[in-house]
């Protein structure tokens, strides 16, 4: 059963993180920011992983700490979950288009996390949400979940676009990545027989 659940408690948040590799894609997300909720239910339902994020952090300073921190608990989470690696595809890799936004993401679950964002927003805010904050998660995220990603934007002019299409096409690649391996299916995929 690839399941996992994360608790982190912290000064300035409070996050419990739930999900299940194999899901449907069913999705509840509460963290306080509207948008950010927006962009994790795509993350959910595009990788098809069931996912439940409850975060209360210090919104009254800013958005910056609940988006990292769930980035790290969501990271965490996916490792725990994954165990061994055994029988995964571990690569994945889309090109998402969302009207004029087209985003490339590519990724290893490697365990050694590694971020490469080439993305530039036209805009410093998506509505009330700091558009720096999606790079902000993907480093979080691939840092604590053992990732090595790659995102770039190719085109856009709509910031909101541009994130909603950086979100889909990072859960795509994860759902590719994550898919068991029919000619391996009881193998770690790597040479050195662990990741």
């Amino acid at each position: 059963m690839r399941k996992a659940s994360v608790t982190r408690e912290t000064a300035e948040t409070a996050i419990t993180v739930e999900i299940d590799l194999d899901g449907t894609g069913s999705y509840v997300n509460s963290t306080g920011v509207g948008f950010f909720d927006h962009m994790l239910d795509q993350l959910a339902r595009h990788a098809l992983i069931d996912m439940k994020v409850d975060a209360k952090g210090d919104l009254h300073i800013d958005d910056h700490h609940t988006v990292e921190d769930v980035g790290i608990t969501l990271g965490q989470a996916l490792t725990q979950a994954m165990g061994e690696k055994r029988g995964i595809t571990r690569y994945g890799s889309c090109l998402l288009p969302m009207d004029d936004a087209l985003v490339r993401a590519a990724l290893d679950l490697s365990g050694r996390p590694y971020l490469v964002w080439n993305v530039v927003f036209p805009t410093a805010k998506i509505g009330g949400f700091d558009s720096e904050l999606v790079r902000e998660f993907f480093q979080a995220f691939s840092t604590h979940g053992g990732i090595t990603l790659h995102v770039d934007a190719l085109h856009g002019i709509n910031s909101h676009h541009i994130a909603e299409a950086a979100f889909k096409a990072v859960a795509r690649a994860l759902r590719d990545a994550l898919e068991a391996d029919p000619r391996k299916a009881d193998a770690i995929p790597s040479t050195k027989g662990t990741l």
